[in-house]
Parts: C-alpha cells; sequence; structure tokens
C-alpha cells in the first residue's frame, strides 16, 4: 500500500523560519525551508510505502538556525502533529480530504500555551497504486533491510500550487473537498479491478512505472502510460528524436569505446530488449541475483521511453550484497542512433543515500566493414550525482570509479564474446592514409620522358645535331697553321667557346644519365613490398624532407634514407639534386649555380609517398632510427645529411601518423633538416601476439607469466604515460638506492623498465628502455642494500637522461647507474629482468653467445650414456659423506626409494612437507627414472625452499645391489640457480653379515654460474646434507626393524 500525503499550507504559526519533518514506520522526508512567514505555504507532495495500517503518520514542524552547525541538524522542535493510517483507510475512498491540523507542543516544553498553529494536508491510502506515480522525487523506495532509513526530499507540485490559490478563497475548503475527491476518484477508477494478496500488491508497486498528469483539481486530468512491445515504444519515440542531437559524453569518463559488427539497430535490441540473454549472461557472470525488469512504457508527459530495474549485486571485498535499482530512459532513438540514460540508486551501501551513479550509453553508425558490412559503435560514459554533501566525497568517487571499471571490463569481454568486434578505427585510420598516398605506377620510360625532359637536354641534343649536320653539309677544309692530316684545329675564338659549350652541356647530360640509372637501380627494393607474419607491424610512409644539408654547397645532394629498427633496415629511393626531397611525385625546378640552366628534379617514385614495411615481430619496436645518406654512386661510400631517433613510447598514435621529424648532426642542426613521415604500428594477430610472446618469455624466466587485466594495464600506462598497445608483464615490491632507500614498485613490461613511489603524496616515477641497458650486475648483501641482494642497471652512455633524477652514479664513462634492491623474491625479479634485458637489448653476437653458454650447462646436466652413470657429471667432485653396514638386506633397504608406506614416513619425520613423488619408468637398458618433489620446513632451511630432483637407478654388474643417481635442484634459496647437488648411493649386500648391507652415499656440488661464494655454500651445502643424510638412513634403519 501506498501513503500519499500533499503538505498545502500552515496557519498561525509560533515562528518564520520553518519547515516540516514527516515520518511513518522507518522512513522520513523533509520540506524545503520557508524564511520570514508564519503562513507557509509548500504544495508539496510525498509517497510513502505502507505495510501496516497500525502505524502512524507523524509531522514534525522545526524552526530553521542559520548558525544551527552540524550537531543541531534539525533546529529547535516547535510541535508535532500524529494521524493513525488506519483513521485514512476509514474514510469514503480511502481518501482524507484537505484538513486542518493542530500542531501540538511536546510535553517536555515549558510553554503553558499549547496552541502553535495548524497545519493543511490531504491524505490518500490505496492499495493498488497502479494509477499514481513511482517516477516523483519524493517516493520512498524502500528494500529489503527496513531496519535502515531512508531519506528523500521533494520538489514542489504545481498542480497543488493551483490548488493553494483556490483553498483562499473557500470557506474551511468544502469546495475544494469536492473536487480533490472528485480527483481521487477518477485518478483510482481504472485501478479498481479484482484485487490479489498483500504480497501481489507489493509485487507489482515494485515493478510498476507508471505516471499521473495533473492539470487543475478543479477538472483533474490523467493519462496513463501506454505499455506496448518494445519495437512499438521504440518506433514511437522516432519522430521525437528525429531533432535531437545525440548527447555528450559524462564527466567522469568513458567506460567502453568500441565498434561491431552489426547495424546500430540491432545492437540497441541485444542490449536493452526485455529479457535480454545477454543481459542474463552477464548477471550470471557478475554474480547478480534476483533481477525484476520492469516493462518498457511510453510516457506522454515528457515524450520518452523509461523501464525500471532492479536486482542484488554481488558481494565484494569491501561491500556486502546490496540492492540496487536503475531507472533506464531513452533520450534518443531515432532507428540509427540511441542514447539511454541510466540513474542507478543503491541506498543500501555506505553513503548511498547522498548519492547516485549515472550512466549514458551511446550506440551509433559505425564505419563500413571492408567486406560491406554494417556496424555500430557503443560508447558508455558515467558520472557521479551528489545529492548531499559529504566529506567522503573523493572516496566515493574512487571507490565508484573502481568498480564500474572492473564491471564493464567484464562486460566488454562477455560482448566481445558474443558479437564481432570490428577493425579497430586506427587501423582503419591507417589504410585510408596509406591509400590516399598511392598512385598508379609509372614506366620506366615515362619516368625518363619527364626527367629529361628539360632545357639542359634540349638544348644539347640541338647543338650536337646543329653540329653533326653542319659536318656534313661542309667541305674539307684547306689544312691551316698548325693542323695536320687528322689534327682539326678551330680557326676562331668563336670555335673555341662553341665547343666549350657542347663539351659542358655532353658533361651534363651524361651526369644526368649515370644518376638516372644508379637511382632506378637503387629504387623499388623495399618500397611497397608487404610484411610478412604475425606480430607487431611497422608501416613508416616517407612524404618529404625539408632544408636538408648539402655537403658540397656547389652541389645539391641526392639524398635517400635508411630506417632501422629492431635489427632489420628498408632503404627509400633516390632524389636528385634536391635540398627538399618530394616522394610525392611533386616537380621541382632547380637552377644550376656554375649552368644557370632550369633542371627539371622529379621523384623516381612509384608513389604519392614511399611505403615501408617491416615484417611481423613477437616484440612491440620501442625506436625507429631514420638516417639521411647522400647518394654518391654504387661503390662510394654514402655521406650522412642527418639522423633521428623516434620513440614509440614517447609519442602517441595520432602523433605518429603524421609527425615532422627534426634531423640531428653537425650539418643537419645548421640547416634546420627535418623529415616529413607517417608511421603506424598494428598489432594484426591482437591479443594472441601478447599471449605468444608472453609464452616465449616464460621458457626464458622459467615461469609462469599471466596476461594481466585491463584495469590494470590502463592503471599502467597511466601512471607513466605510456601508448595503448604497451602491456604490463610483472612489477615487484622493491627500493631504490639513492643517497637515501626510497620504497616503491618496479614496472616491467615489454619495452621499458619503470619505478614509482608515492612519498607521503611526492611522486617519484621514471622509465627507461631495454635497449637502453648495457649491462645488469647482481650485487652481493651488504649493510647498503639493508642485507639484501640488488641488482644494478648500467645504461648506455647518453641513455635515460629523463630518469637521472633516478640513478644512483653517473661513472666516469658517462653511464648512469640504477640500483634496486629489497625484492620480496628476488630469484623471482632477476630471472625475469635478465630474461627481458637479454631479449631486447642484447646484439645478436652476444645473444648467441649466451645460447651457446646455456647449451653447455644443459650438456652438463645430460645423462650420460653410460648406465652405471646415467646422471652423473664426471667433472662435479663428490665426497663420501656417510659409509656403513646397516642390519637390513638390499630389498628392504630399496623400499626407501619404492615412493610406498615407509619412504613417506620417514621423509615425513625428516622436515618434508608436501612431499611427493612419480612411479619409475624405464628410460634406458637397465635405468629407470622417477621425478621427486617436496618442501623443507623452516626447522630444516629458513627460507623454506622447494625443493625437485631427478633420481634413476641402476643394478650394479654383479646383480648383488643398485645405484641410484640423483640431482637436486634447490628453489627459493639465496644463489639456488647457481648450483645442482649430486648424490649416489651404492647399496650392495654385505659379504661379512648375513642379511645385511653395505650403503656409501656421497654428495657434490655441480655450479652453473660463477659466484664468489662458491666456497661458502659448497661447505654448507656439503656439511647439511652430511647430516641429513645419516638421519635419514637412521630412520629407515628404526623403521624397517620396528615392522619385521
Amino acid at each position: 500500500m501506498r501513503l500519499y500525503v500533499y503538505l498545502l499550507e500552515g496557519k498561525d504559526w509560533t515562528v518564520e523560519d520553518s519547515y516540516v519533518k514527516l515520518k511513518i514506520g522507518k522512513f522520513k522526508s523533509k520540506t524545503r525551508v520557508l524564511k520570514n512567514t508564519k503562513n507557509p505555504i509548500w504544495n508539496e507532495e510525498f509517497v510513502f510505502r505502507v505495510h501496516d495500517l497500525e502505524d502512524e503518520l507523524v509531522l514534525s514542524v522545526y524552526q530553521h538556525h542559520d548558525n544551527s552547525g552540524i550537531f543541531n541538524v534539525y533546529g529547535d522542535l516547535v510541535g508535532k502533529v500524529k494521524i493513525p493510517v488506519w483513521s485514512v483507510a476509514a474514510e469514503e475512498n480511502h481518501n482524507l480530504p484537505p484538513t486542518w491540523f493542530s500542531i501540538k507542543k511536546p510535553k517536555s516544553a515549558k510553554s503553558v500555551d499549547k496552541y502553535c498553529g495548524k497545519v493543511l494536508l490531504t491524505v490518500s491510502l490505496h492499495g493498488k497504486g497502479k494509477g499514481l506515480s513511482t517516477n516523483h522525487v519524493g517516493y520512498v523506495n524502500p528494500t529489503n533491510d527496513t531496519s535502515k532509513e531512508t531519506e528523500v526530499t521533494s520538489i514542489p507540485s504545481q498542480d497543488f500550487h493551483d490548488f493553494a490559490a483556490h483553498s483562499k478563497k473557500i470557506s474551511e475548503g468544502k469546495h475544494l473537498m469536492k473536487n480533490i475527491a472528485c480527483h481521487f476518484e477518477k485518478l483510482f477508477s481504472k485501478n479498481e479491478e479484482a484485487k490479489k494478496s498483500d504480497e501481489e500488491e507489493v509485487k507489482k508497486d515494485d515493478s510498476s512505472d507508471v505516471s499521473t498528469i495533473t492539470s487543475d483539481f478543479g477538472d483533474p486530468v490523467e493519462e496513463p502510460p501506454v505499455s506496448c512491445s518494445f519495437e512499438e515504444v521504440i518506433e514511437r519515440m522516432q519522430p521525437t528524436s528525429e531533432d535531437k542531437e545525440m548527447p555528450g559524453d559524462l564527466q567522469g569518463g568513458v567506460l567502453l569505446d568500441q565498434t561491431y559488427v552489426l547495424p546500430s539497430k540491432e545492437l540497441n535490441m541485444f542490449l536493452f530488449t526485455p529479457s535480454s540473454q545477454f543481459r542474463k549472461d552477464l548477471a550470471e557472470l557478475q554474480g547478480t541475483t534476483d533481477v525484476q525488469e520492469g516493462p518498457w512504457t511510453w510516457k506522454t508527459d515528457d515524450m520518452c521511453v523509461t523501464r525500471v530495474v532492479t536486482y542484488i549485486k554481488a558481494a565484494s571485498k569491501l561491500v556486502k550484497a546490496v540492492q540496487a535499482t536503475e531507472e533506464q530512459t531513452y533520450i534518443k532513438a531515432d532507428g540509427k542512433e540511441f542514447a539511454v540514460f541510466v540513474s542507478v540508486n543503491t541506498p543500501d551501501v555506505p553513503y548511498g543515500s547522498t548519492f547516485k551513479i549515472e550512466l549514458l550509453y551511446k550506440i551509433m553508425p559505425g564505419q563500413q566493414e571492408p567486406s560491406g558490412e554494417e556496424s555500430a559503435r557503443l560508447i558508455i560514459s558515467w558520472a557521479i550525482n551528489f545529492c548531499q554533501n559529504t566529506m567522503m566525497k573523493s572516496i566515493i568517487e574512487g571507490g565508484a570509479r573502481q568498480g564500474l571499471k572492473e564491471s564493464f571490463d567484464q562486460f566488454a569481454e562477455l560482448l566481445a564474446r558474443k558479437l564481432k568486434v570490428t577493425t579497430s578505427k586506427f587501423v582503419l585510420e591507417k589504410d585510408r592514409a596509406l591509400a590516399s598516398l598511392q598512385t598508379e605506377q609509372q614506366s620506366d620510360w615515362e619516368m625518363a620522358k619527364e626527367y629529361f625532359w628539360n632545357f639542359t637536354v634540349v638544348s644539347t641534343i640541338f647543338m650536337v645535331l646543329y653540329v653533326f649536320v653542319h659536318i656534313l653539309l661542309s667541305e674539307p677544309s684547306k689544312l691551316q697553321g698548325l693542323e695536320s692530316y687528322g689534327f682539326d684545329l678551330p680557326d676562331s675564338v668563336g670555335e673555341i667557346i662553341t665547343c666549350g659549350i657542347l663539351v659542358l652541356q655532353l658533361e651534363r647530360v651524361y651526369y644526368m644519365v649515370s644518376r638516372f640509372v644508379e637511382a632506378r637501380l637503387r629504387r623499388g627494393n623495399d618500397n611497397g613490398v608487404k610484411a610478412q607474419g604475425d606480430g607487431w607491424v611497422l608501416t613508416v610512409a616517407l612524404i618529404e624532407g625539408m632544408n636538408l644539408a648539402s655537403l658540397d654547397p656547389t652541389d645539391p645532394p641526392d639524398p635517400y634514407v635508411v630506417l632501422s629498427c629492431n635489427g632489420k633496415t628498408k632503404t627509400s629511393s633516390v632524389q636528385l639534386q634536391t635540398l627538399d626531397p618530394q616522394w610525392s611525385g611533386v616537380h621541382l625546378f632547380l637552377i644550376h649555380p656554375h649552368l644557370f640552366v632550369v633542371v627539371n628534379v622529379m621523384c623516381l617514385t612509384d608513389t604519392f609517398a614511399e611505403i615501408l614495411e617491416f615484417d611481423a615481430a613477437e616484440e612491440p619496436p620501442s625506436v625507429l632510427d631514420v638516417e639521411v645518406f647522400d647518394f654518391d654512386g654504387p661503390f662510394d661510400q654514402a655521406s650522412s645529411l642527418g639522423h633521428a631517433e623516434i620513440n614509440f613510447l614517447k609519442h602517441t598514435s595520432a602523433e605518429l601518423a603524421d609527425i615532422w621529424v627534426p634531423l640531428e648532426g653537425k650539418i643537419a642542426l645548421s640547416s634546420q633538416s627535418k623529415l616529413h613521415l607517417r608511421i603506424f604500428l598494428d598489432n594484426n594477430n591482437g591479443v594472441e601476439t601478447i599471449r605468444d610472446y608472453l609464452t616465449k618469455m616464460e621458457k626464458e624466466v622459467g615461469k609462469k607469466l599471466n596476461l594481466r587485466s585491463p584495469h590494470r594495464n590502463s592503471a599502467f600506462q597511466k601512471i607513466f604515460g605510456l601508448p595503448p598497445e604497451e602491456f604490463l608483464i610483472n612489477d615487484y615490491s622493491c627500493s631504490l638506492k639513492r643517497k637515501m632507500p626510497l620504497q616503491g614498485r618496479i614496472f616491467l613490461s615489454a619495452r621499458i623498465v619503470g619505478f614509482y613511489a608515492n612519498l607521503f603524496g611526492h611522486k617519484t616515477k621514471f622509465f627507461f628502455l631495454w635497449e637502453d641497458i648495457e649491462d645488469v650486475n647482481v650485487v652481493s648483501p651488504s649493510w647498503s642494500t639493508v642485507g639484501s641482494p640488488a641488482l644494478v642497471m648500467i645504461l648506455r652512455k647518453g641513455r635515460g637522461v629523463d630518469a637521472r633524477h633516478g640513478a644512483k652514479c653517473q661513472d666516469e664513462e658517462g653511464r648512469l647507474h640504477f640500483c634496486f634492491h629489497s625484492f620480496v623474491s628476488f630469484n623471482d625479479a632477476s630471472r625475469t629482468i635478465m630474461a627481458l634485458w637479454r631479449t631486447r637489448a642484447l646484439p645478436p653476437d652476444q645473444k648467441e653467445q649466451i645460447v651457446e653458454e646455456q647449451l653447455e650447462k644443459d650438456e652438463k646436466l645430460a645423462m650420460s650414456e653410460d648406465t652405471s652413470s646415467y646422471l652423473v657429471v664426471e667433472d662435479v667432485q663428490m665426497s663420501k659423506v656417510y659409509s656403513a653396514e646397516l642390519p637390513v638386506n638390499v630389498k628392504s633397504l630399496m623400499l626407501m626409494f619404492d615412493g610406498g608406506d615407509l619412504e613417506h614416513r620417514v621423509m615425513s619425520k625428516s622436515g618434508c612437507l608436501n612431499y611427493a613423488t612419480t612411479s619409475w619408468e624405464t628410460v634406458a637398458p637397465d635405468v629407470s627414472e622417477r621425478q621427486v618433489c617436496y618442501k623443507f620446513n623452516r626447522f630444516i632451511s629458513v627460507f623454506g625452499g622447494e625443493v625437485t630432483s631427478t633420481q634413476q637407478k641402476s643394478p650394479i654388474a654383479d646383480g648383488a645391489g643398485w645405484t641410484i643417481n640423483e640431482i637436486m635442484a634447490l628453489h627459493d634459496v639465496p644463489f639456488g640457480d647457481h648450483f645442482r647437488v649430486q648424490f649416489r648411493y651404492q647399496i650392495e649386500s654385505s659379504t661379512s653379515v648375513h642379511n645385511s648391507c653395505k650403503c656409501d652415499v656421497s654428495v657434490g656440488v655441480m655450479w652453473l654460474k660463477n659466484t664468489k661464494f662458491e666456497q661458502r655454500i659448497t661447505r654448507n651445502v656439503i656439511g647439511k646434507f652430511t647430516t641429513r643424510v645419516k638421519d635419514i638412513l637412521e630412520l629407515v634403519e628404526r623403521e624397517i626393524l620396528l615392522s619385521s
């Protein structure tokens, strides 16, 4: 049942600044404050949910004080009015007409006069409630937990303002009562159908989403909402949405921006149709329960479509399971573009009554796919709307932001599984940009015709033909001066000048022809060659250069560009005699400084811009090296005109898509040379490329590497300002050693090493590339590193300038040293860092050397072909640590190596936890092998390290015993990856004592890496295992004798 309270006005009050607080059961509300009047007029409407007729409606009148402060929020209590709910139910049509109620002072008041004024109000009670609005701002929506108070606010009602004007003119409200009664009679006439149980009424109250339109109490008009199918209400809204613009994103930020391959109308149906399967799957994924969707309803007054959805949100680490109510409203739906505004109310969360979460879903048509399919772009943004001021505002915003990001990460992941994600916007822009740069191919003949059609070549040809015709028309002249037969000399100064000009012209033409031929031979090796493979593809469009330097002031250069990335190079075509080369087919006309003739310099390429693609790589590239050379012929060494390095981590994809790169170098800086490039870095295999890279690194690191969540990646990118393609591999807590240690975290990605610390609001952050690191050294524990090993990264000279503030020192060669220590797991961190560094930074020859060293170590671990020493490494020095005759036979002692109850019982008593073995398997004739793993307890090793070992057994030649060889690896202990422990057990029958055996045990340490602690570790290991072997064999002897 619902109780509707219409608070109209007050009369003859004893205070001037006042407001009224209404309360029924556990629910309460209050009016606005009216000042400087003893006859206040509110005309406000309130709606309460009622479950018991014995409840009372209590109106408390308070005097407002401007300086009431935080501890006197309600002011002074003036008096109260109490109205039992059953008295309203007893009225005709359950309507209490407008009535003046006297305000009674509380019993504690000292004043003798109990009269405080009157208040005019009308009250209505109805069980169905379908004809009344649940969308009023003053509507109290109770939750399942009625022990909490829900406070709401109210808004003035214009309808009752009109009514108040009438009430002043009517004596004691008789005519007004008639109008109000008529109003309620019509208002509820359509809802007097067959009544059901109270439980059904409550359910219908929860699911109803209707509105009432009142115009005037003398002639009330009510238009109920229209319920019809989802498609019909959307079509009904189309005419009203055509002139509406798509709203902007909400101020909280964008949670999702993705494009999917299906029409926008179908995407809208997929997300918001009643009983959507996607919504059900999402609720199951997020643990949401008790989902109740109200019907989509057309509201004539607001000209929009709306519905109410309630559900119980799953509990999180900080908040218990709470009930949430979503009011979803279409604010635009024209058949192509859709905008849905969602207001989420969660009153049960801490401070839930002070704020509401707002979401905006925008669905717009996307670009057409290459296959011709339509696409739709979905943008979801959010904001938080505080209804009341609170000191916890920043904390609430942070918690809401984190919760929404996690929730919509799951939303995006599920939606990507259900729908096909279109090609990324970046790839489309890249294809469009590159397509705009391409043109039709020209033949060599067309190129030659354009190149040689200039004044120099034409005048030279004319002069040659003119001289040749002159020779044909002339008769042999007589010998004159110093001439002789076959040796003709010019007879005048004019002839000498003509011959000189002709020679210079021929020389110039010859030079042009040779340059053209050489340039054409250099053209086309890399231009237009498509990248091969899957992974990170780098595409560079070379457009033009500006103000290139010239080594010879009298002769313009013939520039070409060499691009280098990830050890691969690409070469552009040669541009002939130009300081401003155009790889875009634009013709430039330059004047030669000596010959004073116009030379047509053109681009010898097949495209508007040279497009150079690097083959796909598993690792995302960090930098692109660009160098411009002056072409001096195929056999001459080219001279550099300038160089540049483009760091992909310091530029956004939009900046790289159209960038002018300034060249460095003495002559380049003096000329202010620069190149115009368009660079596109694309991952053509999506997340699979990242997974393949992590799988590759797992082999190097020796542990599982998991793909981080999108939220974790985005936080990492935001800290260091990285592009969206950068992905986090791992991060570790550590200290940065400077003058004073600084505690923070070191972040490792595919391309960078970053450090971040936040000490009392003072943030320290920096990063540098793996390629910048020249060497990584492991430093032994010392006082300066707080007793823990440290990693020192030494950068190459001139590298890491932006991270200088985090360096420990700078050596004489100008290299920066960064020292990190106090890792929680030093072995894990050092293995990961070393593997990533070797993969990215080392040149190919050093990588080959490391691979060869690793192969040598693997060969040491490889088992010998001799069956008697299958696991024995010959260069390991073995020490006999135990030799004794035991009063048990060989068969009984070998039970210690069969994986049975005796072995597990003995090893458990000797301090081994989680002891597990595999069965013996034959790996060679008379040779069996098994694997053993367990963990030392803290009494055996303070590190509690994990142990894995391989055991092999083979019979002695005469069959009187067994030889067991074991290689043991100790994990999570200092320098555990530097060595292996080798055991040899020799068990054979005793020749002197019946039913006994002789057991010899030898121990050795095999070193995989060099360290100055070899002697100390060897001495400690052999001493420890000497005692341990003796204790274990004594336990075995005791257990066997007790069991027999």
